[in-house]
């Protein structure tokens, strides 16, 4: 096996850490990381956006837009 330079440097350092042999060092790496870690899972989290009631949240941006169309209107209106 030929290692690049910072793959033996780490396997070195990792050997002289735990006072390993050179086989240890990279049977343990390969395990490392290989093996997939449970890890925390990801939550978001919600707020309360104080949406008043029969508001389609499913529609919102098209409620946008009809919000800047008709400010688009008041606007030409005003001749700006």
């Amino acid at each position: 096996m030929t290692l690049e330079p910072d793959a033996e440097a780490l396997v070195k350092r990792l050997m002289r850490e735990r006072e390993m042999s050179f086989k240890q060092a990279v049977n343990h790496a390969i395990r490392a990381g290989l093996t997939p870690s449970p890890g925390k899972p990801f939550r978001t989290r919600t707020h309360d956006l104080g949406v008043r009631a029969g508001v389609d949240l499913d529609k919102a941006l098209q409620l946008a837009g009809e919000f800047e169309d008709q400010e688009i209107v008041r606007e030409l209106q005003r001749g700006k």
